[in-house]
């Protein structure tokens, strides 16, 4: 017969064990059986008296009976200890209880050399009595003597050890020696010639084995080394293979027992003494290469055992080196190959053979072994039995270093918990085994494994594993656990699954999670084993993370401090490379922009989708940490393959301070996801944390014109919000009406508006946009959800000048000439003056098409401020932006002068050009009107009083600072311009469409018209009689009365002037354009005709007196001309225009009768 049941947890030093069974008696508890239990198996070893040597104890609490019968082949192999433990609370049960002890001996009866009871419960005279055998405790928890007990039941064990070892060793049993046989070797031996030579060596090598066997297990391993040496000797000389292969697995038992005293099997002891001998002694005995042995022939005879071995000790190399061991090991599992009732012998030497190849690292060699126990053949196994096996082989192979061949064995035991032929299968049994598998297949249950470097391992089979571990985890009746593996491996194995395996595992997942929803939760094992949670990061893949600045209307400023925005003041010093250093970190983790407290805040994802159908991602939203954010969930629909699609996530910070941006939130397949960015691949961000700073008012602006689709690219920084338009004639008005809505929650508090015009193409004149601030200031603090008006007026002011002379046929005779009316005896000039043709700017001549209309743009810009915000030093600005299409209304296309009957005074010619389709009036101050018909041209005479542009203010401003002197003359000329047009008040009316403007001058007047409407700096006063002569002013005077002359000079220049020398002369005009000067008997002088006026300083005035008479009655003139010096010829002429006097001389005789 065959031993019944392998021992997979053997190992080389067994062989010097005792092995004691404990085991109940009656029904016991298991608690408190193993409670005992665990007590006993602590006392596994004792040092002998009166000696070095060290028992071992081996205890089972099951051990097969037919495996027993195999201790003669193997001492280690047989039950010689039985400790019983038994319940007995009564005096009556005792004798049953006896009789039940007694029965449990003869099981192992045969073989056992002592025995023990332990009796919990019993009390009274039984207890009293003496017995050796029988142990009483009142209970479990009273048994503090349970270790003396066995260490005494072991020192009782090692008495007769020892005296069978001697008694074996000294048979003298004349030519007798018992033969050992294995149980199935009884029937082979039956009628065998016991007088051969052959059959007395075969008894002599199997007792010689014997004799080691129990010389090992006394703790003699230099003996049994001995006894091994010779057994082998003897039995291979008749050919007994079994009991050779034993010898030769003894001896390797004595020899790694002597080698590895920390042991093989990774639970004994880590030191051991056998002996005195010292390690120089054991080096020469165990070097490489050894001879087996050498035995002297004459310690053999023919008639029994020697027992003196010293002979043998002192002549034999006796242990085995490592080399050797596993040679040996090799023979000895030959040799039992061939005995088929052997198997579980074979397979047990493969298993020792492999841990001592495990602890010398040769993991290839070990290998070998256990590839040849997977062939074994045991016959017919439980499938308890296979779980075993294929349990003991995964962790020799893993203890070796094979850790896929271990998982292969471990999934194999798994698969057999639960095979077909089993009724209740072990389901729990089988996921805890695949669990234990993992690490052998490179997988791991945290998916955080997966995104560090390439995939490792087979995918196909790791693919296998996580399907099974879900079909298991769902037969246990846990779907949570299915939930989680299964989307661990639609996460870790994406990359390896094809359309239609996607395609199964998510319906697959949704049907889960429609049961039980996926969760970030980490799952704990009944065993404590953690799960740790799967985000779906790859569904979808986020390729890039992008925090989103405000819109421009929204975005915060920092009010500028008088060191500038970017200083800093926490160090002394204006650069330092450790503050620069610093900057460039936070500079790297940190965005360049602020968020608000309060306003929606974005971040965009560029995502894409890998599945081969359309994904629908819900719940997703923003993972922060910082401050209080809440966020806005949104839904997506991402097509097949999609490629890279923007998908923004918005939310609204609650709170100030610093967030980050961790991640973001999915829910996907029923599974909700916490995707952390930093465990995101390849992912490209421009940062993840950004500053939140207090909340601000929000403005939003509506107008009383017309949005408009021409949208404004103004500098950046400053967006336009909202751009509107309107159309004006040049020179036209219009009101808009702003209205500013406080949509946020802080109060507006502060406001400052300014303007810019953006094209820069044409020249504006005049305020084109202007305010009250005053009015809309009135309405602050605005509260939330409160509306402020703001007016402001656009005055659209062009250049009206144009370069097509379109009445140059027309003369000065008045005819087609509106105005003062230009008949004088004072017009002594026929024409408009030849050198005040007009000059016009070259601006204004780029083209001659006068109904072309032009474009203005111009921005509005609000800054405001309120709430904690504004204590903080923050502002927002909102941009208006304002589109004019300016249509021409009227030209002037030529501008001239002519002097006026007053030197203070002269007249303005204008030749205005309707360029409307529509029917104009024109209109200036003191003036009539002039109807212009569409696309007519007529001239206007204004006459106007010469201007005295010293003092004008100087122009002023910072672009004047760093001007040339062009530049400087040119705004000069603006600023007389504009005093000019003030002055005219030139206006235009459409009476058909009810729209009115204003024509300017400013840009029309060239700097030879200025100079003839300045005022000249020598201001020339005329007095006859008293009288001041100008205009149209007539002197009446008497003939034959001295008539007094008195001419004055102001000074109003900055130079100093004179002296002059000033002629007057009389003369009479004919009206037929023939003047006399011969009056020599008309008129007479009283003194000289000729004034002297002395030199003149600036603001100073100068008189000069003179006298005449009149001989006859008569109208006459006085001409005041200036003697022609060096003096004068340095001023303009313009300067020396004198008024011309008109005298009446009337007789006084007439007089006095009118």
């Amino acid at each position: 017969m065959k031993m019944s049941a392998p021992d997979y947890m053997q190992c080389a030093e067994d062989h010097q064990t005792l092995l004691v069974v404990v085991q109940p008696v009656g029904i016991v508890p298991d608690e408190q059986f193993f409670k005992i239990y665990k007590q006993i198996c602590v006392v596994n070893q004792i040092s002998i008296r009166d000696s070095q040597r060290v028992l071992y104890i081996r205890y089972r609490h099951h051990y097969p009976p037919d495996n027993n019968e195999w201790g003669d082949f193997q001492t280690h192999r047989k039950v010689v200890g039985l400790i019983s433990i038994t319940e007995c609370y009564s005096s009556k049960d005792w004798p049953q209880t006896c009789e039940k002890f007694h029965m449990q001996k003869e099981v192992y009866g045969a073989t056992l050399y002592d025995s023990r009871l332990f009796v919990f419960g019993l009390q009274g005279e039984i207890t009293d009595q003496p017995r050796t055998d029988v142990a009483f405790y009142l209970s479990y928890d009273e048994c503090n003597t349970i270790a003396k007990k066995v260490e005494d039941f072991i020192e009782s064990l090692s008495i007769v050890l020892e005296s069978k070892r001697l008694d074996r060793a000294t048979d003298k049993s004349g030519d007798k020696i018992p033969l050992l046989c294995v149980p199935f070797e009884k029937k082979d031996f039956v009628g065998l010639d016991t007088d051969s030579r052959h059959y007395k060596k075969r008894c002599q090598g199997r007792m010689r084995k014997h004799v080691g066997d129990l010389c090992l297990q006394a703790g003699m391993v230099q003996d049994s080394l001995v006894h091994y040496h010779m057994a082998v000797e003897l039995l291979r000389s008749v050919n007994d293979f079994l009991w050779l292969g034993a010898a030769l697995e003894g001896l390797c038992s004595a020899s790694v027992i002597h080698h590895y005293p920390g042991g093989t099997g990774g639970k004994y002891r880590a030191s051991r003494s056998y002996g005195n001998s010292g390690p120089a002694e054991a080096g020469k005995r165990h070097r490489p290469g050894a001879q087996e042995v050498l035995i002297d022939p004459g310690a053999l005879t023919t008639n029994g055992i020697s027992a003196d071995t010293s002979t043998e000790i002192g002549r034999a190399k006796n242990c085995l080196s490592p080399e050797d061991i596993i040679e040996k090991y090799k023979e000895a599992i030959s040799y039992y190959g061939k005995y088929k009732n052997a198997g579980v012998i074979e397979l047990e030497a493969c298993v020792k053979a492999v841990r001592v190849l495990a602890i010398q690292k040769r993991s290839m060699e070990a290998s070998e072994f256990l590839q040849n126990a997977v062939y074994i053949n045991l016959g017919q196994l439980s499938e308890e039995e296979k779980i075993q096996r294929y349990s003991i082989l995964s962790e020799l192979y893993e203890c070796i270093g094979f850790h896929r061949k271990s998982a292969f064995f471990k999934r194999v035991a798994a698969m057999q918990c639960v095979a077909p032929t089993i009724q209740e299968p072990g389901w729990r049994a089988c996921y805890k085994l695949l669990l234990e598998t993992l690490p052998g297949y490179s997988l791991s249950l945290d998916p955080q494994d997966f995104n560090k470097g390439t995939h490792r391992g087979w995918a196909a089979v790791q693919m296998r594993l996580l399907h099974e571990l879900v079909y298991a985890s769902r037969r246990m009746g846990n779907p949570a656990l299915s939930v989680r593996h299964l989307s661990f491996l639609l996460q870790t194995m994406l990359d390896f699954l094809s359309d239609q395996e996607k395609k199964d595992v998510t319906q697959s997942l949704e049907n889960y999670t429609s049961k039980c929803p996926g969760t970030m939760e980490v799952l704990t094992l009944p065993d404590g084993l953690k799960l740790p949670p799967v985000p779906f990061n790859k569904l979808p893949i986020v390729r890039s993370v992008k925090l989103l600045n405000l819109p421009a209307n929204l975005r915060p400023w920092k009010v500028k401090s008088v060191l500038g925005q970017n200083m800093t003041t926490k160090s002394p010093f204006i650069y330092s490379p450790i503050i620069a250093h610093n900057r460039g970190e936070n500079q790297q983790k940190k965005i360049d922009f602020q968020w608000v407290q309060g306003d929606v805040c974005e971040v965009q994802l560029m995502v894409y989708n890998p599945m081969p159908f359309e994904l629908r991602v819900e719940n997703m939203g923003l993972l922060t940490t910082g401050v209080d954010f809440e966020f806005l969930p949104a839904a997506l629909s991402l097509p097949a393959e999609s490629g890279l699609y923007p998908v923004t996530l918005v939310g609204v910070p609650r709170t100030p301070g610093q967030i980050i941006i961790d991640g973001y939130h999915t829910s996907v397949f029923g599974v909700s996801s916490d995707c952390l960015l930093e465990n995101l691949p390849g992912l490209k961000t421009n940062g993840c944390t950004v500053e939140v700073i207090p909340a601000l008012p929000r403005l939003q602006l509506t107008s009383s014109l017309p949005r408009s689709a021409h949208v404004l690219q103004p500098s950046l920084g400053n967006e336009v919000s909202t751009n509107v338009a309107v159309q004006l004639y040049n020179g036209e008005s219009q009101k808009l009406v702003i209205k500013l809505e406080n949509t946020g929650t802080e109060p507006l508090e502060t406001l400052e508006v300014a303007s810019k015009t953006t094209s820069t193409k044409e020249k504006l004149y005049g305020d084109f946009l202007s305010w009250n601030i005053e009015d809309v200031l009135s309405q602050l603090p605005l509260k939330p959800g409160k509306i402020a008006t703001f007016t402001v007026n656009i005055k659209v002011k062009l250049d009206f000048s144009c370069q097509e002379n379109l009445l140059q046929d027309l003369n000065d005779d008045g005819i087609s000439v509106t105005g003062l009316p230009l008949s004088s005896p004072f017009r002594q000039i026929p024409k408009p003056r030849a050198d005040t043709k007009p000059i016009n700017p070259p601006e204004s001549s780029k083209g001659s098409d006068l109904s072309q209309s032009k474009t203005l743009d111009a921005i509005l810009n609000f800054k405001y401020s309120g709430g904690p915000g504004h204590e903080e030093g923050y502002y927002r600005k909102l941009a208006l932006g304002l589109h004019i299409e300016v249509e021409p209304s009227v030209f002037f296309t030529r501008v001239s002068t002519l002097p006026a009957t007053s030197i203070r005074q002269c007249h303005l010619l204008l030749d205005i050009f309707n360029s409307t389709e529509h029917e104009l009036t024109i209109s200036a101050k003191n003036n009539e009107d002039l109807v212009l018909h569409a696309a007519e041209c007529q001239r206007m005479a204004i006459q106007v009083d010469k201007f005295n542009f010293d003092n004008l203010p100087e122009p002023q401003g910072e672009r004047l600072l760093f001007a040339n002197q062009k530049q400087l003359e040119e705004e000069k000329q603006l600023v007389q311009g504009f005093e000019i047009n003030s002055k005219l008040d030139i206006g235009w009316k459409i009476p058909s469409l009810k729209r009115q403007g204003e024509a300017s001058v400013e840009g029309v007047l060239n700097q030879l018209v200025l100079e003839h409407l300045q005022l000249a700096p020598l201001q020339w006063d005329v007095l006859v009689d008293g009288k001041l002569c100008d205009c149209d002013v007539m002197v009446d005077c008497k003939v034959g009365d001295p008539v007094a002359l008195e001419v004055k000079l102001t000074n109003q220049s900055s130079r100093t002037v004179g002296p002059f020398a000033l002629t007057v002369i009389p003369y009479q005009d004919y009206q037929n354009g023939v003047h006399c000067y011969e009056l020599g008997d008309a008129l007479t002088f009283i003194g000289s005709n000729t004034f002297f006026i002395d030199t003149v300083k600036p603001t100073e005035k100068a008189v000069c007196y003179g006298a005449f008479l009149f001989l006859y009655t008569g109208e006459f003139f006085l001409n005041i001309k200036f003697q022609d010096d060096n003096a004068n010829r340095e001023l303009p002429l313009s300067w020396f225009c004198l008024p011309s006097v008109h005298i009446r001389a009337a007789d006084s005789v007439l007089q006095t009768r009118g």
